[in-house]
């Protein structure tokens, strides 16, 4: 790879390079008798661009878009949206808007793409892979400017505050040039990143069909639909809308389930299915019991709670650094346990790392995080969702890797320019289809939801053929929202030809060209048989 360094700027402490075989390291450290805040790592890297290339840069979580691009074409959202909505709506709390620095957003021009972890340039069947390998100390982000050939890597980790003789790795890169499972190969084992064993899942969540509105006869009727599917799911899990308040965990809305949930999870085993269960361990929202009871349990910015966006009546941060927030989020997680839950969504984890510390970054509060879940969930299975990925390398079983599919094939027109982590089904099939290369490597990849029904959804059917097409081949938990009762005939053998479909080995995939649609042309082996699957996505 032909790759030159120009510059690294730490500034105010001792630095040490390591540069040699494709990896590149900088190291911090205090020699002094007094404590040192950090202002930046950053280096920057010359490579030679070429008007053929494409560019991949993953986004800054789960849901963020993370498309290939053309190198004419540039991340246009949040780029014009007024304050007044930014701080009604917190579009900018999903993603890295939030916390990048106005230089940093200022840059964003055509030529030049921002990303997070890992980035990938490729010409043809060729990539050029270039990935942090210590997001534990701090997150990456990374600048591909083909304007002035540069490639800049910046830890986030301003303010952090280096004890006397601490020592910080402030950079560890990799870059690597090959074909597609090569380059991630090497960058796994660079790592020393395994996935959690887990095997595809084939199931059901509750949340795409009625959203909040479920009760306790929605969730019976559908569980009594799985019955006359043609294959039978591993999973019924049940989502949000089962809580008083998003937050108060251990208070059931006794209107919708009267009886509670534990004889409905039981249901849900005596039917031999997982039973899984919603919650979003770091978020509380404003009319909660927890935030009016504990609202020293938060994180703040002055003297205002931190917002994670608009959903429900408000999001607000719960501190993961707290002693008390750790033994609530136990306790929750123990009482559905006790239940009999054996999988836990647990959702909006980027709450965790809304503000860094002086004793930690934003990364390393998210690792530290993540670490802690692990922990609590014990034996039973995670499904991650709306984490910073590289925070959930070999710590959840199944992780999402795109935003929330829409009813609508693209959300409404004022999202589009408004909120990069919005629901689309356009973008969450392209997520599915380029981060393919985590399935396996990093956790088993959830793309989201499939649906087959007519009612409810404006997609038309063939958008549905194909994310349920994508879904099956691209990720390992192919979970379906419809009232399954209600198939016929034919959306029944379509469900059958999925859960086959998810079995599928993929020899190879060549996307075209990116654009307003990009053709994936994917070639599998299926039964002992080698089948070309063309797509548009």
């Amino acid at each position: 790879m032909d790759l030159e360094l120009l510059t690294v700027l730490p500034v105010g402490v001792r630095r040490e390079e390591y540069w040699k075989d494709g990896r590149y390291t900088v190291t911090l450290s205090n020699p002094t008798d007094e404590p040192v805040e950090l202002e930046t790592v950053c280096a920057v890297f010359h490579f030679d661009f070429s008007d053929r290339d494409v560019f991949f840069l993953n986004g800054y979580q789960s849901w963020t878009y993370s498309p290939e691009r053309s190198r004419r074409q540039f991340d246009k959202a949040m780029q014009f949206v007024p304050k007044v909505l930014d701080r009604k709506f917190g579009f900018s709390q999903y993603g890295d808007g939030y916390f990048a620095d106005p230089v940093y957003r200022r840059d964003l021009r055509a030529g030049c793409k921002k990303g997070y972890t890992y980035a990938y340039v490729r010409r043809g069947q060729l990539y050029h892979l270039f990935a942090s390998v210590a997001e534990q100390t701090g997150f990456t982000r990374i600048v591909l400017n083909s304007a002035d050939s540069t490639v800049t890597f910046k830890k986030d980790c301003a303010g952090r505050v280096l004890q006397p003789g601490e020592v910080y790795t402030g950079l560890d890169l990799i870059f690597c040039e090959g074909g597609e499972n090569e380059v991630f190969d090497d960058w796994f084992h660079a790592m020393g990143v395994r996935p959690m064993p887990a095997s595809p899942k084939v199931g059901y969540t509750s949340w795409y069909n009625c959203y909040q509105n479920i009760s306790e006869a929605q969730i019976l009727r559908d569980l009594e639909g799985m019955r006359t599917l043609p294959r039978k799911p591993d999973i019924f899990q049940i989502d949000d809308g089962f809580e008083r308040f998003v937050g108060d965990w251990l208070d059931v809305d006794e209107k919708k389930f009267p009886n509670g949930v534990a004889p409905i999870i039981e249901r849900i085993r005596a039917e031999g299915y997982q039973a899984g269960i919603w919650l979003a361990p770091f978020v509380a929202e404003k009319n909660s019991a927890l935030f009016r009871d504990h609202p020293e349990w938060f994180q703040y910015k002055g003297s205002k709670p931190v917002f994670t966006g608009a959903n429900w009546s408000g999001g607000l941060a719960l501190d993961p650094c707290n002693d008390d927030v750790r033994d609530y989020i136990r306790r929750s997680v123990q009482h559905y346990k006790d239940m009999g839950v054996t999988l836990f969504k647990l959702d909006f984890l980027y709450a965790a790392c809304m503000t860094a510390r002086p004793d930690k970054t934003r990364g390393e509060i998210m690792a530290e995080a993540m670490d802690f879940l692990r922990e609590v969930c014990g034996d039973a299975e995670i499904l991650g969702c709306g984490v910073p990925l590289a925070s959930a390398f070999g710590k959840v079983e199944y992780c999402r890797i795109g935003p929330d599919m829409s009813l609508d094939f693209d959300d409404k027109l004022f999202m589009r320019a408004f909120h990069n982590e919005r629901p689309s089904t356009m973008h969450t099939q392209r997520n599915t289809v380029f981060r393919r290369q985590l399935d396996g490597r990093a956790f088993r990849n959830d793309p989201d939801v499939f649906l087959l029904r007519e009612e409810n959804t404006t997609l038309t059917a063939e958008q549905k053929h194909t994310l349920a097409v994508v879904n099956a081949l691209f990720g390992s938990v192919l979970f379906g929202s419809d009232d399954f009762g209600a198939y016929d005939e034919k959306k029944r053998r379509l469900f059958s030809a999925l859960c086959d479909l998810q079995r599928a080995e993929i020899r190879s995939v060549e996307p075209g060209a990116p654009g307003k649609t990009q053709t994936v042309v994917v070639t599998y082996r299926l039964s002992g048989e080698e089948k070309t699957l063309r797509l548009e996505i």
